[in-house]
C-alpha cells in the first residue's frame, strides 16, 4: 500500500515538525508513517486528509485524484 504523506508534505514545503506539531502529533509518528513502519489509523488519516485537502482514496494510493 502506498502511502502519499511524504509526498504532499514535500509538495507543500512542509518540514515533519511543522505538520506533527500541526496535527499535534509527534515528529516520530509522521517518519515512521513516511517510512511505512507504522501505519495510520481512521482519525489520523482524516486528519491528515482534511489538512492536505485530499481524500483518503488519494492518501492510500487507492486514486490519482486528489
Amino acid at each position: 500500500m502506498e502511502f502519499r504523506l511524504k509526498q504532499l508534505r514535500k509538495e507543500k514545503n512542509i518540514s515533519q515538525l511543522k505538520l506533527a506539531f500541526d496535527l499535534n502529533m509527534c515528529q516520530n509518528t509522521i517518519s515512521r508513517y513516511e517510512n511505512c513502519e507504522r501505519e495510520a489509523d481512521y482519525a489520523c488519516l482524516i486528519k491528515i486528509a482534511d489538512y492536505f485537502d485530499v481524500s483518503i482514496d488519494y492518501l492510500l494510493g487507492r486514486t490519482n485524484t486528489k
